[in-house]
Formats: structure tokens, C-alpha cells, sequence
């Protein structure tokens, strides 16, 4: 299911998915240009959908993208989820709604806006059931806004390649996923957000400069704390995760997911019975 956004005027229309929509010379392709969101459809809804709006939003201002406001982004989400119900049938199964914007033609200056739906990556459900093993990755980068103002932090970029090559080293070695770090300092999952618990205590690294703020670990800190969990943003070590009762990286379309292992040493799997249940709950929020 394909909808593309008039990045103007709000309109939007289906777009046939054997039919091309993006141009050659989009910098969004050519030059990772733009933003995205990532989302689950479930049970026929977009899931935390105002968080990802939020974010959205903010991030195409971050990157001086035109102004689409909330309700073209909206409008053309209950369409695309609606287009996902209809091709469904009767067997309505869970999708991943991807919303892009890009800057779009080089030669014209137009914007690109569009949103996909698509089934949910096979095993995301057996991977929060069992978990992954983990490779702790460099950053690399140790960014400075102050000396950088022009860094538009806290935008969900398109710009992805470090992290994707990440992830092929970790698989090369027999690992499922990676935690970036600078020096002791736990970041972010390469495509989620890492939460610690301890007690009854659930901790996740401070958003910024060098951590995207999650909307999952938001919806999971709202769902922890009236379940009488003390959530906090604060600064995380490798050795604090390793000391955790349990890890977990969360994210919109995979959920939470248990870390098993860092760089193959086993963790603690040692929390509440209800920390799996609230978890789902969030991730359906």
C-alpha cells in the first residue's frame, strides 16, 4: 500500500506499487536528504501515532523541510491504513507503516512525501520471545552542536549506511543486533532505543546529540510508571547494563526485544513477571 503526499497542499492519492513514483535525480536517494518514521499497524490503528507525528514534524524543521502539518500527515495515514484493512480482507494482520520526506527533485526543488505499508519483518515475534545477542559498536563520532549548529539532531534521517553496515558486521559474527556506544557510554540500539531495569528501577540513556528520543521508550515509560516503576532518563555504562536484571531494546514495529548477550557475554534475566506484559502493552499503545 503506497500513498503519496501533495508536500504542498496536503492532498493524497494511492499510488499503483508497480507503477515508479520516485525520480532519478531525488535527494533523497542520491544524497539520504530527508526523514522518516517508522510504525505499527495493529489491530487495524496506527500505533503511538501522536509521538510519531511530533517527532516528524520536528525533524522536517530540523532539515528546513516545508511545513506539511498534522493533519495532511493525518489524513494521509488513515488512508494508507484503511488501503492496509481493504487489501487485508477478512485476515487483518499486523503492518509496518513507513512515513518518508524527502527534498525531493534536484531539478525542480519539489519536496517527496510518501507513506508505505507493508507486513512486519518475519520473526519479530520470536525474537521478543527469545531475544538477541549483541555487539557493542563504536560510534565513531562524538558530535558538538555548539561547534555544529547545522547538525540536525534529533531528526530521524535517512542516513542510515554506518548503521546498516553495523548490523552486517554484527550478523558476520554471529550477533543479532548492536548497541553504539562512546568509550563506557551506552547510545542507542542500531535501530531502537535501550532500556535497563533494575528493581524497580527502568533507565534509559539521556536523548540528544548523540541518541534519537524514542516514541516507544516514551509510550514505555508512561505504561511502567503507573504500573509504579521509577523511569528516568540517566546516563547508562556498558557495566551498568551487564549489572541490569534486564535489557531490552524497543522499538515501534519490533517491540521489545530482551538482549541476551553483549560482545557474547550472557546478561541477567531477572525481572518482574509483568515487565513482558506491560511491555506489549506499550508497544500497542
Amino acid at each position: 500500500m503506497i500513498v503519496v503526499v501533495e508536500p504542498f497542499g496536503g492532498s493524497s492519492r494511492r499510488q499503483n506499487p508497480q507503477l515508479p513514483h520516485i525520480f532519478w535525480d531525488d535527494l533523497g536517494l542520491t544524497r539520504a536528504d530527508g526523514i522518516f518514521e517508522s510504525l505499527l499497524v495493529h489491530e487495524g490503528r496506527a500505533c503511538n501515532v501522536e509521538r510519531h507525528v511530533e517527532r516528524f514534524l520536528a525533524g522536517a524543521k530540523k532539515l528546513d523541510l516545508p511545513e506539511l502539518g498534522r493533519d495532511a500527515v493525518l489524513k494521509a495515514t488513515g488512508e494508507a491504513v484503511a488501503g492496509w484493512v481493504d487489501e487485508c480482507g477478512d485476515e487483518l494482520v499486523d503492518g509496518k507503516l513507513v512515513w518518508t520526506f524527502t527534498r525531493g527533485r534536484a531539478s525542480t526543488g519539489i519536496p517527496s512525501v510518501w507513506m508505505t505499508v507493508t507486513d512486519v519483518p518475519a520473526g519479530n515475534a520470536k525474537l521478543r520471545e527469545k531475544g538477541v545477542k549483541v555487539k557493542l559498536c563504536e560510534k565513531g563520532i562524538t558530535l558538538h552542536p555548539e561547534k555544529a549548529p547545522w547538525i540536525a539532531s534529533g531528526a530521524k534521517s535517512l542516513g542510515y549506511s554506518a548503521t546498516m553496515a553495523a548490523l552486517r558486521a554484527a550478523k558476520a559474527e554471529g550477533m543479532d543486533d548492536v548497541i553504539w556506544v562512546d568509550g563506557d557510554r551506552v547510545l542507542e540500539g542500531a535501530t531502537s532505543t535501550v532500556i535497563s531495569i533494575k528493581g524497580k528501577k527502568v533507565r534509559t540513556p539521556p536523548s540528544g546529540t548523540d541518541v534519537l528520543a524514542g516514541t516507544t521508550q516514551q509510550a514505555v515509560f508512561e505504561t511502567l510508571t503507573a504500573a509504579g516503576y521509577a523511569c528516568k532518563e540517566k546516563a547508562l555504562s556498558v557495566d551498568k547494563l551487564k549489572e541490569a536484571d534486564g535489557v531490552w531494546l524497543v522499538s515501534s514495529v519490533r517491540g521489545a526485544v530482551p538482549v541476551r548477550s553483549l560482545d557474547g557475554e550472557k546478561l541477567n534475566r531477572n525481572t518482574p513477571d509483568d515487565v513482558a506484559r506491560l511491555l506489549a502493552e506499550a508497544m500497542f499503545s
